[in-house]
């Protein structure tokens, strides 16, 4: 495996950050890479290799499979459009979609755009479902890894369940609230989610390394390979999942990105960007999921063991384990991947960053 290597503008405040990455690779985790940004200055570390067959090293400019960090992206459009009055956060989902949210219990009339991007609408994620769960993350997606899925099959597969509860009542994250908030962006616009997010948010801050690739199961160069267990348990063979068609995500998790682009929407979107001071607190208003956790309008809120909060989201699909997160001031931020989904502790390269300690480190001491 070859050595790590890390590489910074400024003084070298990044040790506990590479050391964690270091033993995320240690763990098993093919390899890592990622970006730091504090008060200007530009960080950026690896771990590990890129691919497992050639031992390439893993690059700063490097993209991956984000996965649910999409939802940041589907969230910020639809609060665009509320604040261009193009629709209201308190419209029911039936008011876009008539019927499409029916049946076993759903009911699309009683269920909000607001409750559909905090995950307090009920409605039952479709990734749960076993069959789905069997033909997609097991052993069999190497058969079905190709499969293309529209969104109003995703959505069929949800109503095939009774909701979770009744909407407003609790929480629970479901990816099918996401699916749902594409197809009401489409209906409001006349246009995919994802040419909105390019026109909306890609282009104007020149994320060009940012793509959605629609059906498209290759991955655009430069990139490494992702890798999975495809199984709960983290032995057995390792196998390349690099290739799959991301329908199977639609827009709760299709993005494909690097970590210098995630790293720039996010300082962009928590400073004012790309949302008005309203939708910004709108944004932010978090449903509280722990005394230090709470989850907003697809954004995350942690408060870390050194106090810190911070401001962002995750994501996980086949081979790929993503978080991009900044203080709220947008003057610390850190977005970094795993090529691998069955071991290393994303948690340990948070704390790292931004408290200055991490497990690596303090075995040392």
């Amino acid at each position: 495996m070859a050595p790590a290597s890390a590489q910074e503008a400024g003084a070298s405040s990044h040790t506990a950050t590479q050391r964690a990455m270091d033993a995320a690779v240690h763990d098993g985790v093919p390899g890592v890479v990622g970006v730091a940004q504090r008060n200007g200055r530009i960080w950026s570390g690896d771990a590990g290799v890129a691919d497992l067959t050639t031992g390439r090293e893993r690059r700063a400019p490097d993209r991956f499979r984000v996965g649910s960090i999409t939802k940041t992206f589907v969230a910020t459009v639809m609060l665009q459009l509320e604040a261009e009055g193009r629709l209201s956060l308190d419209d029911t989902v039936d008011h876009w979609l008539p019927g499409v949210v029916a049946g076993n219990g759903h009911d699309g009339t009683k269920i909000t755009l607001r409750q559909l991007l905090n995950h307090t609408s009920g409605i039952y994620n479709y990734t749960a479902d076993k069959a789905f769960q069997a033909k997609v993350f097991g052993p069999d997606f190497l058969k079905n890894r190709y499969d293309t899925y529209t969104p109003g099959q995703l959505v069929a597969i949800a109503m095939a369940h009774k909701p979770d509860f009744a909407p407003g009542t609790s929480w629970n994250y479901s990816n099918t609230n996401f699916v749902l908030a594409g197809m009401v962006i489409q209906k409001a616009t006349g246009h995919s989610y994802a040419s909105e997010i390019d026109h909306r948010i890609l282009r104007p801050l020149h994320l060009r390394s940012t793509t959605l690739p629609g059906t498209d199961a290759r991955m655009p160069r430069p990139s490494g390979r992702a890798y999975s267990k495809l199984s709960q348990e983290a032995t057995g063979p390792t196998y390349d999942v690099t290739e799959l068609n991301p329908s199977i995500a639609s827009s709760a998790g299709e993005v494909i990105s690097d970590s210098g682009d995630l790293d720039r929407f996010y300082r962009a979107l928590l400073t004012g960007e790309l949302l008005p001071q309203r939708q910004l607190k709108e944004m932010t208003t978090t449903v509280r999921l722990s005394p230090d956790a709470g989850y907003g309008l697809g954004l995350m809120a942690d408060k870390l063991p050194c106090g810190t909060e911070v401001w962002g989201h995750d994501g996980g699909i086949h081979g790929s384990t993503s978080v991009a997160l900044t203080t709220k001031d947008g003057r610390h931020s850190l977005a970094f991947n795993f090529n691998g989904d069955w071991s290393g502790d994303p948690k340990a390269v948070v704390v790292a960053e931004f408290c200055g300690t991490s497990p690596a480190a303090k075995a040392v001491k």
